[in-house]
This record gives C-alpha cells, sequence and structure tokens, in this order.
C-alpha cells in the first residue's frame, strides 16, 4: 500500500512538471490566408505562419482579427561541434 501511495505521488509531481514546462505564447492580429493547415496572421510588418488543425482552421476566415495561443515544441536538436575548440585543440602545445 505505501509503494502504491509513493508511486502515485511520484506520477503526480512529474505530471505538474510536465505541464508547468509547456509555456504558452500569443499573437495576435488579421488572419491573411488560411490553407492546407496554416494560418497566416499579421503582427506588425511581420507575417506568422502557424500550423493549425482542421477544426481551429475552420473557425477563423481571412479578414478575421483573432488571437492565437501556441506553444513552441522541439522536432529534432541536431549538435555541431565548436569549430574554434576543435582548431584549439588541434594546435599543438607551444614550448617554454
Amino acid at each position: 500500500m505505501k509503494n502504491m501511495l509513493l508511486a502515485a505521488a511520484a506520477v503526480a509531481v512529474l505530471s505538474v512538471s510536465a505541464l508547468a514546462a509547456q509555456k504558452t505564447y500569443q499573437v495576435t492580429g488579421p488572419v491573411l490566408d488560411v490553407k492546407d493547415g496554416i494560418v497566416t496572421v499579421e503582427k506588425g510588418k511581420a507575417k506568422w505562419e502557424l500550423a493549425v488543425d482542421a477544426a481551429q482552421a475552420a473557425t477563423v476566415n481571412t479578414g478575421d482579427k483573432v488571437t492565437i495561443e501556441y506553444t513552441m515544441t522541439v522536432k529534432s536538436i541536431t549538435v555541431k561541434a565548436d569549430k574554434a575548440a576543435a582548431k584549439k585543440a588541434d594546435k599543438p602545445a607551444k614550448k617554454k
């Protein structure tokens, strides 16, 4: 019984941590275009293209002023070698 309570508490803590890490952002402006799962919103001089599901896309039309809440999610990470560090490591040590 004690183990079950500890496991439930651990799951609760991890769930709260995962939710807290998901920060939301928003963009407000007129809709310039809605097609192929992309809503284009103009904010100042910038054009924001945001992926959207079909149900959400069906609720807006070109010209509507909208506020869109979104999150940023990493799709992949590529680590590249630091060129300056690599060159420094390749040089022979100076003799005194």
